[in-house]
């Protein structure tokens, strides 16, 4: 198992990472809260859906942070 499974492996269901993983052509990320997670693939809900990822693509992940808080809008 390479590290970054292994992070994968280690956080619990909620946590927020990025993983990045191999699409036709190069590589993408995922960022949001870790979903779901079986023997095959991990499930990352980020902002414009859940994206499901073969664990046999992944080449990076960790956890993040929690986002910033949104700033207010200016009124000019």
């Amino acid at each position: 198992m390479n590290q970054a499974l292994a992070r994968l492996a280690a956080v619990p269901l909620g946590t927020r990472v990025v993983v990045r993983y191999r699409i036709p052509g190069g590589s993408t990320d995922a960022l949001g809260e870790l979903a779901e997670r079986d023997a095959l693939s991990c499930t990352v809900a980020t902002r414009s859906g859940d994206v499901v990822v073969a664990l046999a693509d992944v080449q990076l992940a960790k956890e993040v942070p929690p986002p910033p808080p949104r700033r207010e809008r200016r009124i000019v």
